[in-house]
């Protein structure tokens, strides 16, 4: 053990004259324990909600979106799909047809966003995994039928029970004006909902999943779709998958993975984690002040123990050392504490869910979601260290003349 930090171990577990030093240089760890413990927990908390919340919508999203570089829709029949097909990785390719309408139940309407679908496109998204009342199926006999979002389905008040009123669906017709007749610029159908799915609550307010053969009806299409969505095989890179497959669909066409699908989201959850850990550390900080304290009344304290060393020919350099180091062990200390007790409580909310959530509504989880990351462990223990150097050298800068004023 080198001498600098041999001499500050043992003024760190020495007991003090003054019993002052020993209680600040408790409450300084304390501080930093509390502290470091409060990043543990909420970094894990927001890294199991942000799991939660991308694992929802993944199950909504395809692992590989293709759409029109311009315009909103294509011809299929334009795309090379048994080229997309047989590229390896590939194991779904399904068309999309997305359109802006209004749906109607008895006397309630809303606007949503009508999205048609083929056959492959829950085993593509996983959408059928999210359903929570009812059945995902949009063809039975010949019939179309649909699927609901919850919020939509709130906002309508429907019942999937109800076989007596079917829901309306309106889309503007291509190149009609409403004229006289306000009713002949509309394409209409009625249909019963099945199933109603949740993802999220902007999701869940906007969509309905309804047959592609019925999408393309209303809006008078033939093979067009708004896009092309894709499942890649287990065992494959996505990455690997998606460069293939953009060098396939050329510039006429936008590929994108599941995070450019929802950049925004990633961007304000990543915003959100590193303003909390900001704020945190900031917080961290006033609290690891208080070995400020701690250091200049040891520096006072240990007067006689410095005149010793320098007469031993010590340096200055090697004597603000043993303090510094002194400084970093007290908040070495504390971070270590906080961390491992930090990961307990988040262990413990793992295992138990010991906080629920406590809120109006129903909600897909009942307790808080916690994922604990190394990596975040790590950034823990860095920021602690900085934050402990950084005020262990603040009375270092004055140290030698607290000392010649001080009365010997």
């Amino acid at each position: 053990m080198r001498f600098p930090l041999y001499i500050a171990w043992r003024y760190l577990l020495a007991k003090k004259k003054h019993n002052a030093i020993n209680i600040i240089t408790l409450v300084s760890m304390i501080g930093i324990g509390v502290g470091a413990m409060a990043l543990v927990v909420i970094l894990s908390v927001t890294n199991g909600l942000e799991k939660l919340i991308i694992t929802q919508f993944n199950a909504f999203h395809a692992d590989i979106e293709i759409t029109p570089a311009r315009g909103k829709t294509f011809q299929l029949s334009q795309f090379p799909l048994d080229e997309l097909n047989s590229v390896q990785g590939v194991l779904y390719a399904g068309a999309v047809l997305d359109e802006s309408g209004m749906v109607r139940y008895r006397e309630r309407q809303h606007l949503v966003r009508l999205r048609g679908v083929d056959s492959l496109y829950h085993k593509i998204t996983g959408v059928d995994t999210l359903i929570v009342e009812g059945v995902y199926e949009l063809e039975k006999n010949d019939r179309n039928l649909l699927v609901l979002g919850n919020g939509v389905a709130s906002i309508l008040n429907v019942s999937i029970h109800d076989l007596l009123h079917p829901i309306e669906i309106f889309i503007p017709a291509r190149g009609r004006t409403a004229g006289l007749t306000p009713a002949q610029a509309f394409r209409t159908s009625s249909n019963h909902a099945c199933g109603i799915f949740a993802v999220q609550a902007e999701v869940d307010a906007e969509f309905v999943l309804l047959p592609l053969r019925l999408m393309r009806r209303l809006l008078e299409y033939d093979d067009e779709a708004s896009s092309i969505v894709i499942e890649v095989e287990e065992g494959y890179r996505i990455s690997t998958v998606y460069r293939r497959i953009a060098e396939l669909a050329g510039p006429d066409y936008v590929v994108r993975n599941r995070m450019q699908q929802q950049e925004f989201l990633y961007k304000v959850m990543r915003s959100e984690k590193w303003a909390i850990f900001f704020i945190l550390s900031f917080i961290l900080m006033i609290a690891a002040f208080n070995i400020v304290g701690s250091l200049t009344m040891l520096v006072l304290e240990k007067r006689k123990d410095i005149s010793v060393l320098r007469s031993m020919g010590a340096s200055r350099k090697l004597i603000e050392r043993i303090f510094l180091l002194e400084g970093v062990l007290i908040s070495m200390g504390g971070a270590l504490g906080g961390i491992l007790l930090g990961g307990l409580v988040s262990w413990l909310q793992m295992k138990y869910g010991i906080i629920g959530i406590q809120a109006e509504g129903s909600f897909i989880i009942d307790a808080y979601p916690v994922v604990v990351k190394a990596l975040d462990l790590i950034l823990v223990a860095f920021t602690v260290f900085c934050i402990g150097l950084l005020a262990s050298l603040l009375p270092l800068k004055n140290m030698w003349k607290s000392m010649d004023k001080a009365p010997g």
